[in-house]
Order: structure tokens, then sequence, then C-alpha cells
């Protein structure tokens, strides 16, 4: 089969979904990827799926000004003829299922979260839930990375049948292998993520300047790249020695390695891919009861769970995470590494996809 991909970041594609990509051109399959350019594109070619570099605005909310990725979307599809359409993110997920219904083309589409402007309330979250139905109502297939997303999209009549909860992206159990549990007597504390504010940046930043004034034994490390202005205010912080940046780094492995808990305060996810890449290095979690980050996480078995946007709340788990000897820590990672084993194995995620192909190759067989 000829097969589209519509994607809004190609560093997304080879960190969460290359196992995909490649299980899907193995099967025999024929894949263009259109995504905007970047220069680590020539990865994706490496993989055998050709590479068509397509112009999107992820940070816009006009959308007026976004429709004019519909009729490029439409006029891939006339130019490529696939027989399916697979599409990530919110963009080419609404206008790809646009295009895809425009053209009579079956679309497998993938929640992998709502984002802010969905979750909060108000004229903006209308128009994208109108835009949603105008994209996915038709879809052949829509899968959701936890059921919270699943359920809200089902009230909002925002999609119909054909929908299955798939654990996230899941994570590759082979490159990320359970690490040694650290020695140090310094306990070292991890972040990786954009920093802005629904990831729970502004607690993250108070519990850290809690914990340093109480303790000097205990490090906060940040791995990520900026998406809301908080730069002046990290500066700050990196100055007094109250957190330690990296910066965006292509392979965080190292960084966890080192780390004893990973601690992701996020309002809500999708799926958090570094909560189970953490997990599958056998790293304790801390992170909140959000949609996307409570699902990898067994209160007081693998990590800890805060309330959202609650930083005394966030604190007290941190405290209590570092009351625990180094043991509970470490049979903490273990657990994790446990469960990431039994349910969010990136394999599942593979077969649940050529699975869903293989659904539409028998469905326009029996309609010939």
């Amino acid at each position: 089969m000829q097969i589209l991909l519509l994607a809004n970041n190609v560093s997304g594609l080879l960190s969460f979904r290359k196992e995909v990509v490649e299980a899907i051109i193995k099967a025999g399959h024929k894949v263009t990827i259109s995504v905007p350019y970047d220069q680590r594109m020539d990865e994706l070619k490496s993989l055998g799926a050709d590479c068509i570099a397509t112009e999107i605005d992820r940070r816009s909310t006009n959308p007026i000004k976004d429709i004019s990725l519909l009729f490029t979307y439409r006029t891939l599809i006339k130019i490529i003829k696939p027989q399916v359409v697979l599409t990530y993110t919110i963009k080419p997920n609404v206008y790809g299922g646009m295009a895809c219904r425009l053209s009579g083309v079956p679309q497998i589409a993938n929640i992998t979260g709502l984002g802010t402007a969905v979750v909060n309330q108000g004229l903006l979250q209308k128009i994208i839930i109108l835009l949603y139905k105008l994209g996915l109502k038709k879809a052949h297939k829509v899968f959701f990375q936890n059921s919270d997303n699943k359920a809200f999209c089902l009230a909002k009549g925002m999609v119909s049948n054909r929908i299955e909860v798939i654990p996230g992206s899941g994570v590759n159990l082979s490159r990320f292998q359970a690490m040694d549990y650290p020695q140090d007597d310094v306990v070292k504390f991890l972040y990786i993520g954009r920093l802005m504010n629904d990831k729970g940046t502004k607690e993250l930043f108070n519990v850290a300047r809690t914990i340093r004034q109480e303790r000097k034994d205990v490090e906060f490390h940040i791995v990520g790249a900026f998406e809301e202005n908080f730069e002046e205010e990290l500066n700050e912080l990196v100055s007094q020695n109250i957190v330690i940046f990296h910066g965006k780094q292509l392979d965080v492995r190292p960084y966890i390695a080192q780390s004893h808990c990973l601690i992701h305060p996020s309002y809500h996810e999708g799926m958090s891919n570094v909560i189970l890449e953490s997990c599958a290095s056998a790293r304790p979690i801390i992170t909140t009861y959000a949609n996307g980050c409570k699902d990898a996480v067994d209160d007081g078995v693998n990590g800890l769970l805060a309330k959202i946007k609650d930083t005394d709340d966030l604190l007290l788990k941190v405290r209590q995470f570092l009351s625990l000897s180094w043991e509970d820590k470490k049979n903490m990672g273990l657990a994790s590494r446990k469960k990431v084993e039994k349910e969010f194995d990136r394999n599942i995620v593979i077969k649940v996809y050529l699975d869903a192909i293989d659904t539409v190759q028998y469905v326009s067989r029996s309609e010939r």
C-alpha cells in the first residue's frame, strides 16, 4: 500500500514513532512523510521513507491562518494517491482529516494529547472542538493515548466509532534498558521537557527553591528547551545554584543514568514519553494525577503522585521520596521497569498500527 504520514515534528517521529515507520516499511508498504523541514530529515529517509517538507505553524491558534494546511494536504493526497493516511498531533489530525474526507481516503489518527486550547474552556476550545468534529468524524480509526482523552472527545462528539486506547507511543525497551541505581550521597532529581506553564515549570522552580534552602545534598537537573518566557527566571536559579541546566539533548539516557528520580509536574499529557523512558530505565517517578502521567505510575509503588498545579503537594511528595531508604528508592525504580515491560512495550503499538493498516486493506478488497 501507498501510505502518507502527516506530522508536525521530525524529532518526535524519530524519538517516538521510528520503530512504527520501520515496521510498516518492512511489511512491504511504501511510506511518504509530510513534516516541516528539519536537519534530521535525512534520518527519516534512511529508514526507507520518502519525505516532503511541509510548513506548519505549531504555535498558531488562528484557524483562518491554518486553513491553508488543508489545501496543502489535499494536494499531497492528489499527487501521492495513498490508500491510507496516518496523522499525528492536532493540526495534521484536523486538517489532514478534512483532506482525507474530501478525497475519500481512510485516515488513521493518533490523539497524542488534547493541548491547552482544548482543555481550557472558552471560545477557542469551542472552535477547536468543531474542527476536530470536521476532521475526525469519518476517520477509519482514532487512537487515544489515555482513557480520559477518549472520554472527553466522546462526550464532546469529536469522534464516533472505531476508537481505541493504546499505551501512548510505547517505549523502546532495548534502547531504554534498566540502569543501575546511583549510590551517590547527593540525591538528583531530573526534569526532562519543555519549560512552559502546562509542564508545571512554576511548581518545579518553587519546589527546587524550597528544597535547596533546606538541604544541600539534593540537586535539581533540567534537560530541555524554552517554549515560554522562563529564560530569565531559569538563569537566576542557575546563578543561585538552585538548578543545573543542561539544555536540549538528543540523548537523555546519560542524564537518566545519573538521576535518582524523574520529576514531571505536568498539567496534562497524551502519554508522557519521558515518564515511560525513565520507567524503562528503572527510575522512580514523581508526577501529577494528570491524564497521561498517572497512567504510568502506581502511587507508592513505582513513584508518587501529586495534585495538579499544587506546589505544596508536590513539595510534600519530594520530601516523602527523600525520606525513603536507598533500597526503597531502588525498588521503586525496579517496579517502574516491570510496569512498562508489561503495559507499555512499543511492540504493542507497532502491532496495533499494522493491524489497523490491515483492516484498511481488508475493507478496500471487500469493496472491489
